[in-house]
């Protein structure tokens, strides 16, 4: 399950849907193990790729909408 962290006052949370507390038979109070991830997340050595597929994707921008509606 991805959730987004959001802000509870002054510090930040996140939620669990109550499909998900009914699903585990889990209540308010409970305790839970809790694995954290990013998500969507470019490791440090991807990003002079991700910088450089952008530039080519905005350089032949009018192309591959063309190319896209066949």
């Amino acid at each position: 399950m991805v959730q987004k962290i959001i802000q509870i006052g002054s510090s930040a949370g996140v939620t669990i849907p109550k499909k998900q507390l009914t699903e585990l038979g889990l209540q308010v109070g409970d305790e839970v193990k809790v694995k954290i991830e990013p998500v969507n997340k470019v490791p440090a050595d991807k990003l002079e790729l991700v910088a450089l597929t952008q530039k080519l994707i905005k350089r032949h921008q009018v192309a591959l909408d063309s190319l896209s509606q066949r």
